[in-house]
């Protein structure tokens, strides 16, 4: 696929993840996909394949997690997303990086910065 499909496929994923919509968040997303938490808080760690992450983003929500996405930046099999992510009060800003197959399945996916505010909801 060519960088502008996987940057469309990374802004309809961002899209419908807003509007609580999981399964066309995941829809061009590999049945393997790696999803990477940094941080140290209760959820960090790396969460393998579509059922993980939807237990991971179960937790997200029940907390009010939301990302707006700013700028969507793709060369190649690689989009990188700037956004800001908030939890109640508490936001922040973060950088992610989503890799991609030959096929337009996203197949990884890791977020840097904004760690400060999964840290504090969801502590270890």
């Amino acid at each position: 696929m060519s960088a502008e499909d996987n940057k469309k496929a990374a802004i309809d994923g961002y899209s419908a993840f807003g509007k609580g919509d999981a399964e066309a968040a995941m829809a061009n997303m590999s049945d393997s996909i790696q999803w990477v938490v940094s941080g140290d808080s209760s959820l960090s760690g790396t969460y393998n394949g579509k059922q993980e992450l939807g237990g991971f983003w179960m937790e997200l929500v029940s907390k009010g997690f939301t990302t707006d996405p700013t700028d969507f930046i793709a060369e190649g099999n690689v989009v990188v997303v700037r956004a800001t992510q908030s939890i109640g009060d508490d936001r922040t800003e973060s950088l992610s990086y989503l890799t991609y197959d030959d096929d337009g399945q996203l197949v990884r996916f890791e977020t840097f910065g904004g760690e400060e505010v999964l840290n504090k909801a969801f502590p270890k």
